[in-house]
């Protein structure tokens, strides 16, 4: 996620309209940021204690057909692989995955050296192999049989191949299995989801919006990120400040309530700029500033936006924020199909139960 790691200064909701304010999998490869120069666009800026009414919104959340294979993608990610398991794939055309390799040895959440290598290899393997299979189409050499297979793989996308193998080399990517994560996230959000759906009904927000932290942190909430951001719904220092200040300047982001407070109000004004949910969400990846750079290049429609915007940061992590949140909801408001062994949801608790040493 393109994060707000900038040190604050005196005009802290410049970088909040121009940087999302959480993190996606705090744990997990990132796009990387960068630095923004323009100015704060011409609307006025939040504040936390101005009397705007909520808006009135429907809690629908489209899914664009050309969205479905993204959004399956995400699916697999939280629901099927194992994080013993690695999926090689496209990251521009998700359901092109060349494999799903189990890597060696006893997984933990974190790699091993040799599992890091070998994940590497296979990865440099599948570039090579891509690479080749170029060269020998661009020369008409010889195929042989694994060049054939390669060659099906890349068509059942239903694409041409002239227009999904050239750079698919470049394209490939690696992507672990967080089943057991995603799982302990499930059980965990039994503490916080009737509060959190409460915080956005009251808001005047879609309730499904409690669902975010299981991109954000898989309800972790302590989570940290290297870019700064901080709690179960990963806010950075800036965002914070913003969204959630507190008068005794005591820090907050590991209050989930606390933070889920910010995050309403986040998503409130990020849906107030951008006008629809697609593009809100993406600007708690992307931010509010990015989002209306996009929308000004290509238009409202989201679905062309991932597909063909080309934007500063607008990476791997922007494009796919919206269909993670929605493979996110659709697993999370029913799970037996996918965690047929059962959940075992942790006791819910009130706000005042909580405490931050936790």
């Amino acid at each position: 996620m393109n994060r707000l790691f900038l040190k604050v200064s005196l005009l802290p909701v410049l970088f909040i309209l121009l940087n999302g304010c959480g993190s996606n999998q705090a744990n997990y490869r990132r796009d990387k940021p960068v630095s923004y120069k323009s100015g704060l666009p011409q609307s006025q800026p939040y504040r936390a204690d101005s009397n705007n009414a909520p808006a009135s919104y429907s809690g629908i959340f489209p899914k664009p057909a050309a969205l479905e294979p993204a959004v399956d993608f995400w699916r697999k990610t939280y629901a099927v692989w194992q994080r013993s398991e690695v999926a090689y794939h496209d990251d521009r055309f998700l359901d092109v995955v060349y494999e799903v390799m189990p890597l060696p040895g006893y997984v933990a959440e974190g790699l091993t050296a040799e599992q890091k290598l070998a994940m590497n290899s296979r990865r440099d393997f599948w570039k090579s192999r891509l690479a080749e299979l170029d060269s020998k189409l661009r020369y008409n050499a010889a195929l042989n049989a694994n060049d054939r297979q390669l060659i099906a793989k890349l068509e059942s996308s239903g694409r041409p191949l002239n227009s999904i193998l050239p750079g698919a080399g470049d394209r490939v990517r690696a992507q672990r299995g967080t089943r057991e994560r995603f799982k302990r996230g499930l059980e965990i959000s039994g503490k916080y989801n009737l509060q959190f759906r409460k915080i956005f009904r009251d808001a005047g927000l879609p309730e499904e919006l409690a669902y975010l932290p299981h991109v954000e942190s898989s309800f972790q909430p302590a989570a940290r990120s290297s870019a700064g951001a901080v709690g179960m719904w990963q806010f950075t220092k800036a965002a914070a400040q913003t969204f959630m200040p507190d008068k005794n300047r005591v820090d907050q982001r590991l209050d989930p309530f606390a933070s889920a407070n910010g995050a309403a109000n986040y998503l409130s004004y990020a849906y107030r700029k951008l006008g629809d949910w697609p593009a809100a969400l993406t600007s708690y990846n992307h931010g509010i500033g990015g989002m209306k750079r996009a929308q000004d290049r290509m238009g409202r429609d989201f679905a062309r936006i991932v597909e063909q915007y080309d934007g500063p940061a607008f990476g791997f992590a922007s494009r796919n924020y919206y269909a993670q949140f929605l493979a996110a909801r659709e697993i999370a408001s029913n799970p037996e199909p996918y965690f047929r062994e059962g959940i075992l949801y942790e006791t819910p608790i009130h706000p005042g139960q909580y405490l931050a040493a936790e």
